[in-house]
């Protein structure tokens, strides 16, 4: 379980999460869900240590984010852009990723294979084109196997045969229960993957439950007329009524 208790932040004049209390619930696919600038990636970078909330706690699994370093070992992250050396090759930025992490590797062959990158071994990463980075990228979260996965916008730059090669992948990465937090604007991936659904708005949560309690919250018959309702230009927090957090 990761667990969020009064939770804000600000960068500069901008308060992007503002008093934040949220529970990510453990062994089910949370999707993050909002416009840009929502808060999404200042939560995502929270629970990785990687920004500093000015107030509150954040626990994983027990661990106190900022005064535990153990708990990062329990996490695949997978950013939406992500910038590695250009002169390492796929394989020695692997490898250099092992050491650093001291982990067991589970299934790189594996994914290497899904992912088609054999052929791009030895390929500095300059060399390579954005969408076969993108597949690198996935390889590095899940080489690892770990009980808690971060996806940021994971199918961005990938052809949608190997979106969907990844998304039954996750499929199956879901059905070892594991945590699976993930962001996207591919509504199907949503729908297909998520057990929760947590959309933020101006830094706070105006709505988490499932795709079934929001349909009947906000009165629309399908998910993606949902969803642009939340994302409607008068939609705020102070005047959504009939939402909330369930």
């Amino acid at each position: 379980m990761i667990n969020f208790e009064n939770i804000s932040k600000s960068y500069g004049a901008k308060q992007v999460l503002k008093n934040l209390d949220l529970i990510i619930p453990e062994k089910k696919t949370t999707a993050l869900l909002g416009p840009n600038g929502s808060g999404k990636s200042t939560i995502i970078k929270s629970i990785l240590g990687l920004v500093k909330p000015d107030t509150g706690t954040i626990t994983v699994q027990n661990n106190t984010v900022h005064t535990s370093v153990a708990y990062r070992s329990l996490i695949g992250y997978m950013p939406q852009i992500a910038r590695y050396p250009d002169n390492l090759s796929m394989q020695e930025l692997f490898s250099m990723i092992a050491d650093i992490r001291n982990s067991p590797i589970n299934s790189m062959e594996e994914l290497i294979e899904l992912f088609e990158l054999k052929e791009h071994r030895t390929k500095s990463m300059n060399a390579l084109s954005g969408g076969t980075r993108q597949k690198v990228s996935a390889v590095a979260a899940l080489m690892f196997n770990t009980p808690i996965l971060i996806l940021d916008e994971p199918s961005v730059g990938l052809d949608p045969r190997m979106a969907l090669r990844f998304k039954d992948y996750l499929k199956k990465e879901k059905a070892k229960e594991k945590t699976i937090i993930l962001t996207t604007h591919i509504l199907s991936e949503v729908e297909e993957l998520a057990d929760e659904l947590i959309f933020i708005l101006e830094g706070k949560i105006v709505f988490q439950g499932s795709t079934d309690s929001l349909l009947q919250q906000t009165g629309k018959h399908n998910f993606e007329h949902a969803i642009a309702f939340m994302l409607e230009d008068n939609i705020t927090t102070e005047n959504i009524k009939g939402l909330s957090k369930t």
